[in-house]
């Protein structure tokens, strides 16, 4: 598998994209503020299809897939996704995060302590299947976390969202469907005490205990490894066995 970005120099982790779906994934990548910049911000993975990015020291961001991608037949050729959309216009992201409702693999990398920090977040809705599984790592909470449930079927009709073929395509979280301060931990909910599970985050918990279902859902969601110790293997679409 390429590396794409130079393999010499100060390189802190690896990541591994993967994509077990049946169709093309288009990931996307988003370095935080502060964080060095990755070498891509975005490309195509076609089913069975895998990519390695190395990440500078320290880096911290989010990983997502986007998915029904193509370009527009119209003169202006604008490429465009149906869901994980990051308003580029392009298959590179160029610095733009994921329109929800998106699967979110958030990493800090040498953070607190020493250590990496990641999770697979439902907090902006759900739109695949996702699982990070560290290669190699220590730590007692290096372990493997995600969503292995295809979400998109089951999901409540309050909250689904349909493609131009009336198939679902997406799950919205209930801040995404009402807005409401007590949904999205705001304004008087905006503390652990306040910001409670609700029926809809319930839905998401449910179905993939390990990721975040709503903003204060730390006790079961937080992974850590010790830094330096762990690559990261993300995958669209993961299989139960794997």
């Amino acid at each position: 598998m390429p590396c794409l970005l130079p393999c010499a120099g100060a390189v802190s982790t690896t990541f591994t994209l993967a994509n077990s779906c049946g169709y093309t994934v288009w990931p996307g990548l988003l370095s935080s503020a502060g964080s060095a910049p990755l070498p891509t911000t975005g490309f195509a993975l076609a089913p069975g299809e895998s990519r390695v990015v190395d990440a500078p020291a320290a880096w911290s961001g989010r990983i997502w897939g986007r998915t029904r991608c193509a370009a527009d037949n119209q003169a202006s050729g604008r490429f465009a996704c149906a869901t994980g959309e990051c308003g580029s216009g392009a298959v590179e992201c160029a610095g733009g995060g994921a329109a929800p409702p998106t699967t979110l693999a958030e990493f800090t990398l040498d953070g607190a302590g020493g250590n990496d920090f990641y999770d697979v977040s439902l907090v902006d809705g759900s739109n695949l299947p996702m699982a990070v599984v560290p290669q190699g790592g220590a730590g007692t909470s290096c372990g493997a976390t995600g969503c292995l449930a295809d979400l998109n079927g089951p999901c409540p009709a309050d909250l689904r969202v349909v493609g131009s073929d009336g198939a679902g395509i997406a799950c919205k979280s209930a801040c995404g469907a009402y807005g409401r301060p007590q949904d999205c931990c705001s304004g008087d909910y905006g503390t652990p005490a306040t910001c409670q599970p609700s029926a809809s985050s319930q839905f998401f918990k449910n179905a993939c205990p390990r990721a975040y279902s709503y903003a204060y859902d730390d006790a079961t969601s937080t992974f850590t490894c010790t830094s330096g110790t762990a690559s990261y293997l993300v995958t669209f679409c993961p299989s139960i066995s794997r």
